[in-house]
């Protein structure tokens, strides 16, 4: 099984509509861990570690569901790579 991690921003009307603590909510349902934040910038960002097929179904929710209120015009992934263990003990919202 391999783990993988990889970083995410999230673009479009994604601030101030329960972003954050719906994606916290669907990668513990998944079972990811990592971290979620807004951006300055108006964007979210955050990483993804977990089983690849794991993270590939996070990042399908991240492009095209996101909260109920949100409306997200782009997903970028970068920065993916193998890991040898978890970095992360759960899945977090940084102020």
């Amino acid at each position: 099984m391999s783990l993988i991690s990889v970083d995410y921003e999230i673009f479009g009307r994604v601030q101030g509509v329960f972003f954050r603590k719906y994606t916290q909510a669907e990668g513990k349902k998944i079972g990811l861990v990592g971290w979620v934040q807004n951006t300055p910038a108006g964007t979210v960002q955050g990483q993804l570690q977990g089983q690849r097929s794991k993270v590939k179904q996070m990042q399908e929710w991240l492009t095209s569901t996101g909260s109920p209120k949100s409306h997200i015009t782009k997903a970028e992934f970068k920065n993916e790579k193998v890991v040898d263990r978890l970095e992360h003990s759960s899945f977090n919202v940084v102020k």
